[in-house]
């Protein structure tokens, strides 16, 4: 875990590291501030630095429990030291939409039990997948995206830490929910606290303070069927 970075700073933008492994387009470093494809959040892209070469990363992915860096004309990389930078732009826009689904699965949590079973966060928008709010009028939808837009103003802190599985376990219910969904073998879970809102394991990357988010914008509803409701959101 040490060695992806991003778990640890998600505003480290660039790392010194070694090329470890080359399988023609697909590169493995020592360490990485890339973040793979994930939790439904998408990776980050960006650049290795070699030399006089540059080589542009366009996909990360964990593969066999590594991360996998998808380069662009291989030919001239070499085994050793490199520069890793991801594009920040692409990487804060993901940041904030992601922490964005925590506010709102935290608020329709509060007055329903809404409990997410699936999201998708993109650069520039993100949906989430919710349970127990098929009834709901768009009003009412709209008052509680101006709920979570309250929240966000109010500047929450955000904030990560580690615990050990057996202790996550006896936290609160949606919590150990997202837990029992990961591998057994892992026995150290990454938390999201966001002030007194909300608690949640989760990989992926987030912003500092809520504040940094924006506004969101309701897009569009859709009925998934079986008591579930997508909400597609964007921020501006």
């Amino acid at each position: 875990m040490l060695s992806e970075l991003f778990l640890h700073d998600s505003y480290a933008t660039n790392c010194k590291a070694d090329v470890i492994h080359i399988d023609n387009e697909k590169v493995i470093l020592n360490q990485t501030v890339f973040y793979p494809t994930g939790g439904g959040q998408e990776h980050d892209n960006g650049w290795l630095h070699q030399g006089i070469h540059s080589f542009e990363v366009y996909k990360v992915k964990k593969e066999q429990g590594q991360v996998v860096h998808y380069i662009k004309n291989h030919e001239n990389l070499t085994l050793g030291p490199i520069k890793a930078e991801i594009n920040w732009d692409r990487r804060l826009g993901l940041m904030r939409h992601h922490s964005m689904l925590h506010v709102i699965g935290a608020v329709f949590y509060k007055h329903f039990g809404s409990l997410c079973t699936g999201n998708q966060i993109y650069q520039d928008k993100a949906r989430i997948d919710l349970t127990g709010i098929s009834d709901l009028e768009i009003e009412e939808i709209n008052n509680l995206i101006a709920e979570a837009n309250r929240e966000i103003a109010a500047n929450h802190p955000v904030s990560i830490s580690f615990v050990s599985r057996k202790e996550a376990e006896t936290l609160s219910g949606t919590i150990k929910t997202v837990v029992n969904l990961i591998p057994e073998s892992v026995n150290e879970i990454r938390l999201v606290k966001i002030g007194i809102l909300d608690l949640q394991a989760c990989g992926g990357t987030h912003i500092k303070e809520t504040r940094e988010i924006g506004r969101i914008v309701l897009e569009k509803v859709k009925n998934k069927g079986k008591g579930i409701t997508r909400l597609e959101l964007k921020i501006e």
